[in-house]
């Protein structure tokens, strides 16, 4: 599931023949990175030959857990500044250093992991860098250290990226200066220049070849949304094409879903994610979109128990390699590394296939046509869309908070059977079978939703999730749940108005299994089915965004 954690003592070396060792405790930021690009721009570039292309590549991703600054709030100086983001870097250090020795080809680190988070505007001015454009000019920090100013954090991941031959990609903070002229809808900030939340990404020899600007921001007052979207790619010769993301742009269409439709299918995705059951955990997100939209996803998550922050991990379409902590585990960082296929560009009538009429399965039982369900037609037939309110006879629906919106639920009253809910727009059709492994008894409902989440947030939604309750009351159902006991053979399934649709399956103490069969028809059908878990069912849901209704 996940690799080993573990960190090395730092030491630079000062020269080429790698004889003097010089300890990381110097006086001044500014010195100890000039002692760390001392080495690393005079390491010899031989042998650092790039993989040649081929069917599969090695990536790897590091859930940080950063050191922060205790008062993010004050301002600090470019010095003072400097001196907290290299104890982050000490730590990137050791890290690119183990994903190399490991054979990683591609590394990612997280969102706010050099710096942390919670700053104003002004008080994070002292972390700013003024990074280049890469698609206007060709710049190799580590090689060419005086070139721009005040550019140390860069100077430094340059050359990580360089000395273990590195595909490199990190998140730090940009200053820009605004243009002499902008539009009303963007206009220049007071203080005369933007600042962004920035993923930065370097090639193996040390050069930038990336910047991505956030375009979803999540309560984050120090930085400013980009006058317009970007939508930023980067080439590798081992692997093709990667598009850039960072956190809440994976709830929105910009940039992922423009990415995705132009046939993009690796997605890197650093992030400061706090977890949110039973629907948009880390992991389980992660994984839903990976299988949604036929993407390999790298995602890396800081690590910080009092914000409720880890999950991190390596998802294709057919495999996942993660790690979340469990309650109780130490606070601590985590390489993931994973060698995973590469992922071909699709062709535009591929394209639509792939988003409304593939069926992908990672595994089939023989016994399919026998074990309870109805056979796939007649499961198909069992859902009218046309229908707003329709419930299975002896089903009685409530309404509880999931999320913060106000789902539809019914409960699963039998140990097998089949149930359907609608909310608004959207019905969902269950068929299941429980099979209780403890004593204690556990509550499961089927819940729906449509409409517009308002909640830390504005996206339009149509759900349809199997959820355990947090207790025995209906009352409880949506609330979070961590443990499960019961495992569930079931088939869900629902008529959508998007094509976008993120299927998910949680069980207990956050393990993912993968759907047995997933099925997307061209009239907006989705079908998720799924037997013989591994533990106990937390959620199954199908999760669909109504990109074109945000706005409404």
């Amino acid at each position: 599931m996940s690799a080993d954690s573990g960190y090395f003592d730092l030491t630079f070396l000062c020269d080429v023949t790698a004889q003097s060792v010089f300890h990381h405790r110097l006086v001044g930021a500014a010195m100890y990175l000039s002692v760390a690009l001392c080495f690393l721009v005079l390491t010899s570039a031989a042998g650092q030959t790039e993989s040649a292309p081929g069917s599969s590549y090695v990536a790897a991703v590091y859930e940080h857990h950063p050191v922060l600054n205790p008062e993010p709030r004050v301002p600090l100086s470019r010095p003072e500044a400097l001196r907290h983001v290299l104890k982050n870097l000490e730590i990137y250090e050791e890290q690119s250093e183990r994903a190399a020795q490991l054979g990683a080809q591609i590394l990612v680190f997280p969102e706010d992991g050099l710096q942390g988070f919670n700053f104003s505007r002004s008080s994070i001015s002292g972390y700013l860098e003024t990074i280049p454009d890469p698609q206007q000019e060709n710049w190799n920090p580590c090689t060419e250290p005086g070139r721009h100013n005040n550019t140390e954090i860069l100077q430094a991941l340059s050359c990580m990226a360089r000395r273990y031959n590195l595909y490199l990609v990190a998140n730090m903070a940009d200053l820009q200066p605004c243009p002499l002229t902008t539009s009303p809808s963007s206009p220049c900030p007071p203080d005369g220049h933007w600042q962004f939340n920035t993923n930065v990404v370097f090639r193996s020899d040390g050069h930038l070849v990336a910047r991505y600007h956030k375009q979803n921001l999540y309560f984050e007052n120090a930085f400013d949304t980009p006058p317009q979207p970007e939508i930023i790619t980067f080439e590798t010769p081992f692997a093709g094409t990667f598009g850039l993301l960072t956190c809440f742009d994976i709830l929105f269409h910009e940039p992922i879903i423009t990415l995705v439709e132009r046939g993009v299918r690796q997605l890197i995705f650093p992030t400061a994610w706090m977890n949110q059951l039973p629907l948009l955990d880390t992991i389980q997100f992660q994984q839903a979109f990976s299988l949604g939209a036929n993407v390999t996803l790298l995602a890396s998550n800081i690590r910080n128990n009092h914000l409720i922050m880890t999950g991190s991990g390596i998802y294709t379409p057919f495999s996942a390699t993660y790690h979340h902590a469990q309650r109780g585990d130490p606070e601590e960082g985590r390489l993931l590394v994973a060698r995973v296929p590469v992922l071909e560009p699709l062709g535009e009538g591929h394209r639509v296939t792939s988003e409304e009429g593939t069926v992908r399965k990672k595994s089939t039982s023989s016994t399919d046509t026998d074990s309870g369900y109805c056979h796939q037609e007649s499961c198909l037939d069992s859902l009218y869309p046309e229908a707003t309110s329709a419930v299975s006879p002896s089903s009685v629906t409530f309404t509880s908070s999931m999320m913060y919106d106000p789902f539809t639920f019914v409960l699963l009253n039998e140990t097998e059977g089949q149930l359907d809910v609608c909310h608004g727009t959207v019905c969902c059709h269950l068929q299941y079978r429980q099979s209780q492994q403890g004593h204690s008894k556990e509550l499961y409902a089927l819940g729906a939703f449509a409409g517009t989440h308002t909640v830390n947030g504005r996206y339009a939604l149509q759900v349809c999730a199997l959820v355990r309750c947090a207790g025995l009351e209906s009352s409880t159902c949506g609330q979070e749940v961590e443990e499960a006991e019961t495992k569930m053979d079931f088939l869900l399934e629902a008529m959508f108005g998007t094509r976008y649709v993120y299927p998910s399956i949680l069980a207990s103490r956050y393990v993912l299994e993968q759907p047995e069969l997933l099925e997307k028809t061209a009239d907006g059908r989705v079908t998720m089915k799924h037997s013989n878990m591994t533990g106990g069912l937390v959620t199954a849901c199908l999760y669909g965004r109504m990109y074109h209704r945000d706005n409404k």
